[in-house]
């Protein structure tokens, strides 16, 4: 009898896969996880993921839904009628915007799916998007999961940046089919005024470049700044889409409902590929969602007041303790600059590790949204204002005795 023979089979990712960047938060997480076994105290501020919790009037609603087996089938995949006629009352009376409920408006299971399985709809190999740098990292990854490449360009939020879109553009064959903005951003918090998309939808017109606006953060401001829809921008429905989600405004994070709103054809790419995908979202989460559209404005209001008084605590504890920092107008997050003598020329990458192991705090390095996010750290305004204090004195006891 002839003895089998093992050999050791190796299987092999797509390209896709391997096309992906090194996964910098890889490192902090796993420290993260021993530290917490060994029983220290973490103040985790690396992600922006709320920890204040859905209204009660969203969860009750929840519950009653779920009890009702009519509920328990598979849902549409665009959405169910009333979330998406709710999302459209919400553009048309915060920012004046009128949308086709049933042909310029797509329920998602969150925007980041959304916004990955659009890419996927609209990139292959050869496509390219322009991407501004630093971004929120699935900016880049969707695109690079469909096969398309990434240009950067320096983040802005004025006239010049505008002039170094128009200079790729110009220059680069084949043209972009892509240009992705995010505004209030992430992990910056840059914000922009009223203004600021016009000539972006007279250059994506001119051109012929499609135009994503992640609008995640635009309900979430401070000291009466609202921020602008790319959507109120008159023709900016021929040549672009934007996407939001409750789960910053209303604390509905892990109930993945996001929103597609504009140009019906990108909608309809993203329709006809989240059709063979998936059967959308649990129906009690959608009734949930509209209740919290409906009834939940006052908690918006409330959430925003907590995130800028988070927002007040780190921004003026860091700036004592010598780190530059912008007071955002918009978003969960402070973006700081670290002084040199504090990160003693290491990377944004490894300094955040310093901090993990030295001073019991998480928070994001800047160059995992890019390389102009070198030398900065990403702070998420999730935990209480006491917490936050004591995350600042952490950080500030482990400085002054590097220095």
């Amino acid at each position: 009898m002839t003895d089998s023979i093992n050999n050791e089979v190796k299987i092999e990712p797509a390209q896709r896969i391997t096309r992906l960047p090194p996964y910098l938060f890889g490192r902090l997480n796993a420290i993260k996880l021993a530290k917490r076994q060994e029983g220290a105290d973490i103040i985790d501020l690396a992600m922006g993921n709320p920890t204040d919790g859905a209204p009660q009037v969203v969860i009750d609603k929840l519950i009653e839904a779920v009890k009702d087996k009519r509920n328990h089938r598979y849902s549409a995949s665009r959405g169910i009628k009333g979330l998406l006629n709710e999302i459209a009352k919400k553009y048309e009376s915060k920012w004046n915007v009128t949308l086709d409920p049933q042909k310029e408006v797509l329920a998602c299971i969150g925007s980041k799916e959304g916004f990955s399985h659009l890419c996927l709809a609209m990139m292959g190999p050869g496509d390219t998007a322009i991407v501004p740098d630093p971004a929120f990292p699935i900016h880049n990854y969707a695109v690079a999961l469909a096969g398309g490449n990434v240009v950067s360009v320096a983040l802005g939020n004025d006239e010049d940046f505008i002039k170094r879109i128009a200079l790729v553009i110009e220059h680069l064959y084949p043209k972009p089919k892509l240009l992705i903005l995010n505004y209030p951003h992430n992990p910056t918090a840059m914000t922009v005024d009223e203004g600021f998309f016009e000539p972006v939808v007279e250059l994506a017109k001119r051109f012929g470049v499609a135009v994503i606006h992640d609008f995640a953060y635009g309900e979430t401001c401070f000291d009466g700044y609202k921020a602008p829809s790319f959507l109120s921008v008159k023709g900016a429905k021929d040549i672009g889409v934007e996407f939001t989600t409750l789960s910053k405004p209303y604390n509905m994070a892990g109930f993945r409902v996001g929103f597609i709103a504009g140009n019906k054809d990108m909608i309809e790419y993203l329709a006809t590929i989240k059709g063979y995908y998936d059967y959308g979202i649990f129906q009690p989460i959608q009734i949930a969602g509209i209740i919290a559209m409906r009834e939940c404005e006052d908690e918006i209001v409330l959430q925003n007041q907590r995130y800028q008084s988070r927002r007040d605590v780190v921004c003026e504890g860091l700036e004592r303790i010598g780190w530059e920092v912008e007071k955002p107008r918009a978003s969960m997050f402070v973006w700081a600059k670290v002084p040199q003598e504090h990160s003693k020329g290491k990377s944004s990458l490894d300094f955040a590790i310093d901090l993990l192991e030295n001073a019991d705090v998480v928070i994001s390095p800047g160059r995992a949204f890019g390389e102009n996010g070198e030398d900065y750290m990403r702070i998420a305004l999730i935990e209480n204002e006491q917490r936050l204090r004591q995350a600042v004195r952490n950080i500030s006891r482990f400085v002054r005795k590097n220095i």
